[in-house]
């Protein structure tokens, strides 16, 4: 898995027992490559202004780069048998709503190609996980609440996974629900904008802000969050999905020229907030009116982040913040393990994606496969 915040590839070896909803998921071992500055700079120049020829080398080389953390995972646990590999790839454009034409063209992209990581490692890679979901009528995300669902579920309680990546995602886990009952959405941005103004502030010196020490020296500015907090997406109504392309360089240009140069420990103030204030939002707005949530349960990059889960908690005091690895899942590499199960769930013919978690017409299978 690699993620909106383009820091890196992110493996996970698991073993799973079982099937359908008895399967039982056991983390093996975990392994983060991070990217490179050459490499970072490399995407977000593909992101932003690649041509055709760029696009097609990337996908190559990511598919390189994939193989090889998985490699370096293998080596880590000691070489246990392989039977497959589950790759979300690196998303490089993501646009649900996209037209052509005058016509709706649902559209999204995850280079890393998985005919290369199928050839290096000799065993079956199942990749793609998106598009026949959007074919279907979907937004092609989020992917993950079927396993929240699996792993994270309650007969009792009312619970959301939140993950806190690039992008910040919910999955509602209705108490005893059965699949069809979950909901998720994309909220808004969680790290993608606190990042990039960092990078932005320290001239690449910083690529994040480490325990959200910066964002705790700073003073939220107000007018900013209050322009923030009227972005169109989020009254928008779930299920919808996301990414750096309303939330990250752009968005970022377009606050430098509304509001100036703020002082940096002000702006990762007032991002760290914005994206507290958006999950916040969305939650009181679209989950809690219908579910009297008792838990939430973080994973991601932000969960690292003690003045954005401060400020989550202040604003929704009433309910409990736990780390997934309270659960037995590794924060930092939930979705990792996610596409695990997701590329297992394939294998079984077991569907991914239902209407409530990404609008798709019927719950529909996810994943193409790639043979070595």
């Amino acid at each position: 898995m690699a993620g909106t915040s383009l820091d890196g590839v992110d493996a996970a070896l698991v073993r799973i027992r079982g099937s359908g909803e008895a399967m039982e998921v056991e983390t093996i071992a975990t392994h983060h490559s991070a990217y490179s500055t050459e490499e970072r700079s490399g995407l977000l120049r593909l992101i932003r202004e690649g041509n055709l020829a760029d696009l097609c080398v990337w996908d190559a080389y990511l598919g390189e780069r994939f193989a090889q953390a998985a490699q370096e995972l293998l080596e880590i646990a000691g070489n246990p048998p392989l039977q497959f590999v589950g790759s979300h790839g690196q998303t490089v454009w993501h646009a649900p709503d996209g037209e052509v034409m005058d016509k709706p063209a649902r559209n999204t992209l995850q280079i890393g190609q998985p005919d290369v990581i199928a050839a290096r490692l000799g065993v079956p890679v199942i990749a793609d996980f998106r598009t026949r979901d959007m074919a279907y009528g979907g937004q092609g995300a989020p992917l993950v609440p079927i396993v929240d669902w699996l792993l994270l579920r309650s007969a009792t309680e009312h619970r959301v996974a939140l993950n806190l990546g690039g992008i910040a995602n919910i999955t509602v886990l209705p108490a005893g629900g059965a699949p069809e009952s979950i909901q998720a959405f994309d909220t808004g941005p969680a790290n993608s904008l606190i990042d990039l103004a960092v990078q932005w502030g320290t001239a690449g010196a910083q690529t994040y802000d480490p325990d959200g020490t910066l964002a705790d020296s700073g003073a939220v500015h107000m007018p900013l969050l209050h322009w923030l907090m009227a972005h169109p997406y989020l009254h928008q109504p779930p299920p919808k999905s996301t990414g750096r392309e309303l939330f990250g360089e752009a968005l970022l240009g377009s606050i430098q020229a509304q509001f100036g140069c703020l002082p940096l420990p002000d702006l990762a103030a007032t991002l760290t907030e914005f994206t507290a204030a958006s999950v916040a939002d969305a939650l009181q707005r679209f989950v809690l009116p219908q579910y009297p949530v008792a838990r939430v349960i973080v994973s991601g990059g932000g969960v690292h982040n003690r003045s954005l889960l401060r400020r989550l908690r202040e604003r929704l005091s009433q309910i409990v913040f736990e780390s997934s690895a309270e659960y037995g899942i590794d924060p930092d590499f939930k979705e990792a393990v996610a596409f695990a199960v997701l590329a297992d769930r394939f294998v079984q013919g077991l569907p991914a994606t239902y209407p409530n978690t990404t609008g798709v017409r019927q719950p529909t299978l996810a994943g193409k496969l790639a043979l070595p």
